[in-house]
């Protein structure tokens, strides 16, 4: 390297409208359409190879179950090993690339991502993942080509962070990729996330193991075309498709096991982590353990607050992408004074959001994204009927038959300890809690204490001294913590996502932090002038 270069300025991607008569509108229609056209082979990639086994599954879109997109070649524990095998294969010679040349072929795949692969990832994710036209842009365009963009310049931040050097010294830090591979388990509800897990530990120089969702296969088939061409070199992420049994015995169980970046439940991470600590003599180093986990999270209104404003946060915070977002509203505490009237504009936003397929652009709400979400989140839905404290003020259908589609459902407990008030949903259910309008620091203590979750919240007020005493009455109760807007839609650059308590690690996924868990630090001095003599002046005689 002949020169401290610099990366270009990352800037956010522009999120395109898809408005009637736009041309990315035509553009995006024509990719769902021949996406709906074809029947995909999807293999695993492993190292160089596109590898096929006799075990298919079918990949369906959520809100039309019997279409069939593609399949994809299940895998199981030798895959796992022989990908364990690539990516240590692969370790040195990536390891030892300039970071320079790294940085290009991420900044390659931004720029595919933003140009040709646009449309195609982003039908990928509507097919796939059910999620409409604008929440697909601002995930698998937007928002991952923001990740790849945004972590180039925070490796270039991290590598020119260097320690000062006394007279005669020179001192210099050394940012090592981890000794070992690395191993990213990624989530079906934001392709972004399933792109940025291993992409951001290999920007560092690692390698890694790779295991999505089954049910994001479809999308991340597209991110690994797109690494490829960008110039990601075999074996450096590679892609398979196992249970999550069968990774956890041979990846948990390696000596070379050295990082772990998930982002899941909560009780998968919490059962991993305790399988690392029972296994921490097996490993070369410590594992660096990174993990965003679930959520509880709250709108706390205020008395002064804005009846509109706060119905339409909780319209767009609890509904986009039917609530399967780790930091949609899923509780809300409301003043006795403006429930009235925040009941009304809800009621009326619900009534002209449509339901249906991702296809036609006139619908809000979609499918959940499969049979087992769909009986997890009726079965709160149920139990919310069938108690005398809750009652459903709106929504509450469902129906399976076509595609895993469940109203925008709205219940009202009068009991702020109630099932739905407290527990993880995962799905289009939000549940009020009307306290008396003078009761807000009380409020507070319950919106602290009810979850044992901390991922996101937000407060509504006009009153800057609700709003004070409330950022600082909930410090501890949410990661990514929102004043005047619904608690979800973090940007990369700009709100740096995680929460801690049940949530996480809080590593902030879209900042710099993130990408020091994946180095390892070496400090090198060097002195000039080598001393010859073991004496200091401090024993000469007077």
């Amino acid at each position: 390297m002949n020169g401290f270069f610099k990366v270009p300025a990352p800037k956010n991607e522009p999120v395109l409208s898809y408005a009637p008569g736009s041309k990315e509108r035509a553009l995006l229609k024509k990719a769902l359409e021949e996406a709906r056209a074809q029947v995909l082979d999807i293999p695993m990639y492993i190292g160089g190879e596109e590898v096929r086994t006799e075990k298919k599954k079918a990949l369906n879109p959520p809100h039309d179950h019997q279409h069939v997109l593609g399949y994809f070649h299940e895998g199981d524990k030798s895959h796992v090993e022989q990908a364990i095998n690539a990516a240590l294969g692969a370790k040195e010679l990536w390891a030892h690339l300039d970071w320079e040349y790294r940085a290009s072929i991420f900044l390659k795949a931004a720029e595919l991502l933003a140009g040709p692969y646009r449309y195609k990832m982003n039908a990928a994710t509507m097919l796939g993942q059910s999620k409409n036209a604008f929440q697909a842009e601002i995930d698998s365009a937007c928002e991952l080509i923001d990740f790849l963009r945004y972590n180039v310049h925070f490796m270039s931040e991290i590598y020119s962070e260097q320690p000062d050097s006394a007279a005669g010294i020179w001192n210099r830090m050394e940012y090592r990729p981890l000794e070992g591979f690395t191993f990213a388990l990624t989530p079906f509800n934001f392709t972004a996330i399933a792109g940025n897990l291993p992409t951001s530990m290999a920007m560092m120089g690692n390698t890694v193991v790779w295991k999505p969702a089954n049910t994001q296969i479809y999308a991340a088939n597209v991110i690994m075309q797109v690494l490829k061409e960008a110039g990601l070199p075999d074996g450096v992420i590679n892609l398979v498709y196992v249970s999550g049994p069968d990774a956890g015995d041979v990846i948990f169980n390696h000596r070379d096991f050295a990082g772990l970046h998930f982002t899941g439940s909560t009780g998968v991470f919490q059962n991993m982590w305790k399988t690392i600590g029972n296994n921490i003599q097996k490993y070369r180093a410590y594992p660096r353990i990174v993990g965003e986990t679930g959520g509880k999270d709250f709108i706390m209104v205020h008395k002064s607050a804005d009846a509109k404003q706060v119905a339409t946060a909780m319209s767009r915070g609890a509904f986009e992408y039917q609530g399967q977002k780790c930091s949609a509203a899923s509780r809300c505490y409301i003043p006795s004074n403006l429930w009235d009237d925040v009941k009304k504009y809800l009621l009326e936003d619900l009534k002209s959001m449509k339901m249906g397929p991702t296809e036609d652009f006139g619908n809000f709400i979609n499918a959940v994204i499969d049979e087992k979400a769909f009986n997890s989140i009726t079965g709160y839905i149920e139990k919310a009927r069938a108690n005398s404290m809750s009652e459903i003020i709106a929504g509450g259908k469902y129906d399976k038959s076509k595609g895993y589609f469940i109203e925008p459902t709205v219940i009202e407990s009068k009991d702020p300890s109630s099932l739905t008030m407290c527990e993880e949903i995962f799905g289009p259910v939000l549940t009020v809690y009307v306290y008396h309008s003078e009761n807000f620091e009380q409020t507070l203590e319950l919106v602290d204490s009810t979850s044992p979750y901390a991922l996101t919240g937000s407060i509504m007020a006009k009153d800057r001294y609700a709003i004070e005493l409330a950022t600082k009455k909930l410090t501890h109760a949410a990661g990514n913590f929102y004043i005047n807007d619904k608690p979800t839609g973090a940007v990369v650059g700009q709100q740096p996502f995680g929460g801690a308590r049940g949530s996480g690690t809080n590593d902030k996924a879209g900042a710099k932090v993130n990408l020091l868990r994946w180095v390892s630090m070496r400090t090198i001095k060097e002195t000039f002038v080598t001393p010859v003599d073991y004496r200091y002046p401090f024993l000469d005689k007077e």
